[in-house]
């Protein structure tokens, strides 16, 4: 079943592995995939970091289940039946045989080490291994956390607040940090693409839906971003993922956004 914004808030059944993976093994290293059915579901929240796991499966060629969810208004939230998969009730989650995992991280490492065969990670002995590392879990640990408190710390109009200028400092840090390391290479971790770009994008595209942030003072940052968009696993994943929504990678502040 297509995806359709339109249909209410709950699963949709939106691939068919046997019908919409590679139509041959292409790669030898995917062969022990293509002749089975298989086992990993994608649960995505649409405009949500789940996004992030989609485009990592897409990258990767690997076979996947795709169940997306409809946010529920007026507050957005995840529907209830979405928060029951996995005890956290966050996006995004997978589902893996008996594993049912959530967190991104978490399930980038269970994808790279369980489906990758060393694709989009860099081994301890490469160069950029550190840079690799590190901006793989900056992401979550820092980048998105620092958004985020800055977007509530400025609900009510309260961008004077000490919250706000504090949240404010930290999201600057992030910026100038990853505009400096993209100055000197392609993506995060050098001139190879990897599983950290994978996960980075998402705070600094769909995230500014959810409270519109400029990022004209950070053109390596933007040229990045336009990189990432030409991507074809990158387009994929979006169409199937949040079909109709165009991917926020202009420098300006988005002005339509979700709240």
């Amino acid at each position: 079943m297509l995806n359709n914004p339109s249909l209410p808030a709950g699963p949709h059944d939106d691939i068919n592995p046997s019908t919409d993976r590679l139509p041959s093994c292409q790669f030898p290293y995917l062969c022990k995939y293509l002749d089975m059915s298989s086992t990993l579901t994608v649960h995505h929240l649409r405009r949500s970091q789940s996004e992030r796991v989609i485009w990592l499966c897409e990258e990767l060629g690997i076979p996947y289940n795709l169940k997306s969810y409809d946010r529920v208004p007026p507050d957005m939230k995840a529907p209830e039946e979405y928060q029951k998969i996995h005890w956290s009730g966050t996006a995004p989650v997978i589902e893996d045989g008996s594993v049912i995992l959530a967190e991104s991280n978490a399930i980038f490492e269970y994808i790279l080490t369980k489906y990758s065969d060393g694709r989009l990670s860099l081994p301890p002995t490469h160069p950029h291994y550190a840079d690799y590392v590190f901006w793989l879990h900056r992401a979550n640990g820092g980048t998105q956390p620092a958004l985020i408190s800055l977007m509530f710390s400025r609900l009510g109009g309260k961008e004077e607040s000490l919250e706000s200028k504090y949240a404010q400092t930290r999201v600057n840090q992030n910026f100038e940090a990853m505009d400096a390391q993209l100055a000197k290479f392609q993506y995060l971790a050098g001139d190879e693409f990897t599983a950290a770009d994978c996960i980075s994008v998402f705070s600094l595209t769909t995230l500014r839906l959810f409270g519109a942030f400029s990022l004209e003072k950070y053109p390596n940052i933007v040229k990045w971003l336009q990189r990432i968009s030409q991507r074809e696993g990158y387009k994929r994943a979006m169409a199937k993922g949040d079909p109709g929504l165009e991917p926020v990678i202009c420098a300006h502040a988005p002005e339509n956004t979700i709240w």
